[in-house]
């Protein structure tokens, strides 16, 4: 992050086309495209930023564990594919739901929605569940 810019400044930065932004890193202009539905936003208000893998089913696959610090940076990686600017409505149908209970409207994307998310969950050693694999499984059929 730099100067004044949060996590979501940076993601809204980084996933945007045409984002201007104020002296307090808080956007003006910009246009999003929200993969998961597949449509596309011109009012940062309107646009979420999704945990691929949503914190609360990081935690039941074993972030339980983990130490303060390493939860605050799994919340905040901007070096892998964890964050990214989605719809509002998209990213609050999803919630905390894993690939089994949730996938993108968007069918064209579950290829890489699936490989986002087990690159997640590899990364930072989380658990698969039997049911979330299968889901994964079936994504990965569209690849």
């Amino acid at each position: 992050m730099s100067g004044t810019c949060d996590t979501r400044d940076e993601v809204l930065k980084r996933d945007g086309t045409g984002v201007t932004v104020d002296s307090n890193c808080e956007p003006t202009a910009g246009k999003w495209y929200s993969v998961d539905d597949a449509t596309y936003i011109t009012d940062d208000s309107a646009v979420d930023i999704d945990h691929i893998v949503p914190l609360s089913e990081a935690w039941k696959s074993g972030a339980s564990s983990w130490t303060t610090a390493k939860r605050e940076e799994f919340a905040n990686n901007l070096s892998i594919a964890q964050l990214i600017a989605v719809s509002a409505s998209s990213n609050r149908s999803k919630g905390d739901k894993d690939p089994a209970s949730w996938k993108p409207t968007n069918t064209s994307v579950h290829c890489i929605y699936a490989r986002e998310w087990i690159w997640v969950k590899y990364t930072y050693q989380l658990k698969l569940q039997s049911t979330e694999k299968t889901a994964l499984q079936q994504m990965l059929a569209a690849c």
